[in-house]
């Protein structure tokens, strides 16, 4: 699955778009992980309990809007985006979302102009 944040694919002809796709996921830390991450921001410096957790989250949340693209028949995600937001006080919610479409390779495509 080709997945880019660009509304194109270079080298690519959309043949088909199957629509918008997704995957999303809601996350709390336990007790002892909010504990040592309050523990941790005492002292400053990068919270790794935290870290660690979103960044499950979004793969997580990736792998999602991959299945679910392939489960509507698509090769490709354009413009794809991860959003998240705060559930009560303990919860995050992220998602992955963009365009599933059908791409076939075409070097006749039209190239995005260079900026």
């Amino acid at each position: 699955m080709l997945v880019v944040t660009t509304p194109f694919l270079p080298g690519h002809r959309i043949v088909e778009t199957k629509g918008h796709v997704f995957g999303l996921v809601v996350r709390s830390r336990g007790l002892a992980g909010n504990i040592s991450a309050w523990l941790r921001s005492l002292v400053g410096g990068e919270i790794h309990e935290y870290t660690e957790l979103l960044e499950d989250t979004r793969r997580q949340a990736l792998d999602r809007m991959i299945e679910n693209a392939t489960l509507v028949g698509a090769n490709a995600v354009l413009s794809f985006r991860f959003d998240s937001s705060e559930l009560g006080s303990s919860m995050s919610e992220i998602v992955a979302y963009g365009t599933a479409v059908i791409v076939v390779p075409d070097a006749g495509a039209p190239q995005p102009p260079l900026e």
